[in-house]
């Protein structure tokens, strides 16, 4: 079997601590498709992959990691799909592959149309640790960047994830307020995120390419970027304020140094390494490592 017939549409992502897991695409692009700061989706429209390119890419699996024990379902959102076309995927995956937990990213939106008990059934059918692109916990921001949904919609729909027993992860995306906001964004973020039950928050720092609405807006001068020293003082606030039990992951290319720990055990010490990384490292220096690089 040819691994190169794998159905694969565009450009495929999945979160740094999915390395291990074997990729199949459930749906190309994203059905929300308007947030100001992507560009991962440049005009590819969203479109759910054939139950016939599932199953055929399923053998290719089955013949080169027959015991494989996670799928992560690619696209944008696979998680908007509804519950029954989730139900049959699930299905169709543990035919293949039995004992495989499955992993998908996920909107807030996505969590919406689905009941409780929905989701119950969906857990038992091996679905676990969605990858939810919250960004923040601030409303103006989250408004002003077309998330389409409020920090009270992600408490609700995460809650529900909970309530169901299945884990997800939550993404915190630095710097996403704009220059001179980063501590409300930091403070408002860390009061709603504290109140879940992460089993990881990842932490991103916002990194613009062309493509987004919000690389014009900055080219147009009608959005400040935040300056990297103040990102890492928003971070301190973040992490300083947070209340949970989880671990912390700000170990991709967008972070200039990798900070990972468990919370709250190592909360100091992250604390003390990003007051070293402040006072060291100069805002140039920073800058010059930002605009080097050249994808996520």
């Amino acid at each position: 079997m040819d691994i190169e017939k794998m159905h694969f549409t565009g450009p495929i992502w999945r979160p740094p601590y999915e390395a291990g897991s074997v990729l199949l695409q459930a749906t190309v692009g994203c059905t929300h498709h308007r947030c100001k700061f992507c560009s991962l989706y440049p005009g590819i429209e969203f479109r759910v992959s054939p139950m016939s390119e599932i199953v055929s890419d399923l053998e290719i699996i089955r013949h080169y990691q027959p015991r494989a024990r996670r799928v992560f379902l690619t696209g944008a959102n696979p998680f908007a799909l509804s519950f029954d076309r989730l139900k049959e995927l699930a299905m169709t995956v543990h035919d293949y592959l039995p004992r495989c937990q499955i992993g998908t990213f996920s909107r807030i939106s996505d969590i919406k149309n689905k009941t409780v008990e929905q989701l119950k059934e969906l857990r038992s059918y091996g679905f676990n640790g969605l990858s939810i692109g919250t960004e923040t916990g601030d409303d103006m921001t989250l408004a002003k960047m077309n998330k389409g949904n409020t920090a009270q919609d992600t408490f609700e729909q995460c809650r529900k994830l909970e309530e169901a027993g299945i884990e997800y992860y939550i993404v915190y995306l630095t710097g996403l307020a704009g220059k001179g906001n980063g501590r409300r964004n930091a403070l408002a973020s860390a009061k709603l995120f504290s109140r879940l039950k992460p089993y990881i928050i990842s932490v991103v720092s916002l990194t613009l390419f062309p493509g987004s609405e919000l690389y014009g807006d900055v080219a147009n001068g009608n959005y400040a970027v935040s300056p990297e020293h103040e990102r890492l003082e928003e971070l301190m606030t973040f992490i300083g304020n947070l209340e949970n039990r989880t671990t912390l992951l700000a170990d991709t290319v967008s972070n200039p140094v990798p900070i990972n720990g468990f919370l709250p055990e190592d909360k100091n010490r992250i604390l003390a390494e990003l007051r070293k990384m402040r006072e060291n490292i100069g805002e140039a220096e920073l800058q010059t490592y930002r605009r080097n690089i050249r994808s996520l």
